[in-house]
């Protein structure tokens, strides 16, 4: 192999009860996609901002281009020509999108700056991503999987001759990925440096040249060929034993509708939505970005109107008003796709952000809620679950990405509602946890929960649901049994949309649909 063209060598990071890096080496040749894997807490993240000047390391070298370096600040690792998209979305959700996209970078003319120009540039990167979305349109309007591609768009313009991904897929279908992919692997070829962080294995071998394994903060492996490895062998490397895949076993046979729409339209531009969910049954709702399976989610808690139609829970006609009301009077959770800005308090603890659900019941006489009655409760979750933290007192906002959607499941798990919503319920979440997840949910039904499952992870939703209802443009367009072959039902689903976006694009004007910004 030719020098690196970035190396790290020797990397220690630590923070208040952890160390996250041990000793960790990473070389990046030019012209590559690099794959960086671990599990959760295995200190890929904090790798990432390393090289990218949010954090400082405290011992080790950085090189590039065979010189030793530091970046103390994300502004100087740009200059370098390395760029990133962060697991954690940094966009500032009250500008535009095209602000966002060009915010290093932003034209001006005569002083001010050209929003012409910033509007036409941003359009160019968001058609290569193949996102219809008008340039104009203020961040906070867009879904968590919209957020995700704007970022990667942002990352792209700046045009860096090193591109750091910290799980750019987790939000988004397997049509936008393969998008993505097509773009990183012209990029390549074009002597792009790529590191592309995933827990989504089948991505790495698709996509990746060379991989590296973090496992507790250390090398498990560095820059091995990935056609020199197979999934057994990196399963052990990220956990250090073999992958256990079984059988999720049989259930019961669905009980009674828990939750039925009913020509339901909703603040948010849903018309005519109906589907039944039954107790004891998973219920998945698939859709490319922006087909309205969140914000309809959304509707159902309270936090949008439904503005015509029925909502029945229970058999009963339901007007619910607020997430409280959700969960207090019709016992329906909601797991969030956007764990930091509505699943989890970042500023709080572990126990407090778990045990939020249950405060009316862990009260004691006088209405106080005790650090130790909290504790006892969130405990067990903590360990089922495998959140690493070094204590339930730790900080939410401290832990890595992963761990953090592990305390938003814990949140609700802890709730014992009897309909959960859960939307996205692994994204950033590492292969041995997410199988505990899926066991999990499946647990769930066969206690006769009514879960309404949001992924757009297929070959998840085709392992979990029971049925699956297919959305695009805020409308159900169609909804299938499913026979849970991985083939026949990923190509049937996407046949439904492929049907409804060419059915809209005869029927709409020359000009285009409605959704692309005008010229």
């Amino acid at each position: 192999m030719t020098d690196p063209v970035l190396s790290l060598d020797g990397v220690v990071k630590s923070f208040p009860g952890v160390r996250a890096l041990d000793g960790v080496a990473l070389p990046l040749a030019k012209g590559e996609i690099h794959a960086l894997v671990g599990e959760n807490g295995a200190g890929k993240s904090t790798l990432i901002k390393i090289l990218t000047g949010v954090h400082q390391a405290d011992a080790g070298t950085l090189r590039l281009d065979g010189r030793e370096t530091r970046f103390h600040t994300p502004r100087e690792a740009i200059a370098a020509g390395i760029g990133a998209v962060h697991q954690e979305r940094n966009l500032i959700s009250r500008f535009s999108v095209g602000e966002n996209i060009l915010l290093e970078r932003l034209p001006h003319r005569a002083g001010l700056v050209d929003y012409a120009a910033v509007h036409a540039e941003a359009r160019q990167w968001l058609a290569a991503l193949d996102l219809p979305i008008d340039p104009r349109t203020p961040v906070r309007e867009l879904s968590v999987a919209q957020m995700q591609l704007v970022e990667i768009a942002k990352a792209l313009s700046l045009r860096s001759r090193i591109l750091l991904m910290d799980e750019p897929t987790a939000s988004i279908t397997p049509h936008e990925t393969e998008v993505l992919f097509g773009h990183l692997r012209r990029l390549r070829d074009e002597g792009v440096t790529i590191v592309f962080v995933s827990h989504k294995l089948e991505e790495v071998f698709a996509l990746c040249d060379r991989i590296t394994v973090l496992r507790d903060g250390r090398n498990a492996c560095v820059a091995e060929p990935v056609a020199a490895i197979d999934r057994a062998r990196l399963v052990n490397l990220m956990i250090g034993r073999d992958e256990v895949v079984g059988d999720l076993g049989a259930r019961p046979e669905p009980g009674e509708v828990a939750l039925s729409l009913s020509g339901v339209g909703t603040s948010l531009g849903h018309r005519g939505i109906g589907l039944d969910l039954r107790r004891g049954e998973i219920h998945g709702l698939y859709g490319l970005v922006g087909a309205g399976r969140s914000e309809l989610a959304k509707a159902l808690i309270g936090v949008a109107r439904v503005t015509e139609g029925e909502v029945r829970v229970g058999g009963r006609p339901a007007v619910i008003r607020s997430v409280a009301e959700a969960l207090h009077r019709h016992r329906i959770g909601y797991i969030s796709e956007d764990r930091k800005a509505e699943g989890l308090i970042l500023m709080h603890s572990v126990a407090k952000n778990v045990a939020a659900s249950i405060w009316g019941r862990l009260a004691g006489a006088l209405g106080f809620v005790t650090e130790g009655r909290e504790r006892a409760a969130v405990a067990p979750l903590a360990r089922e679950l495998d959140i690493r933290t070094p204590s339930l007192g730790q900080v939410v906002g401290n832990l890595s990405g992963g761990n953090q959607q592990k305390v938003s499941v814990a949140k609700w798990l802890a709730a014992n509602v009897d309909i959960l919503i859960i939307d996205e319920p692994t994204v950033g979440i590492d292969i041995r946890t997410k199988r505990y997840l899926h066991q999990l949910i499946w647990q769930l039904a066969a206690e006769g929960k009514a879960i309404l499952l949001i992924t757009s992870d297929m070959p998840e939703m085709i392992e979990l649901a029971d049925r699956i209802t297919v959305m695009n443009g805020f409308r159900i367009i169609g909804a299938l049994q499913n026979t849970r072959g991985y083939d026949a039902m990923s190509d049937r689903i996407m046949h439904l949309i492929q049907a409804d976006e060419e059915s809209a694009a005869a029927a709409a004007p020359p000009a285009g649909r409605a959704a692309t910004a005008p010229a």
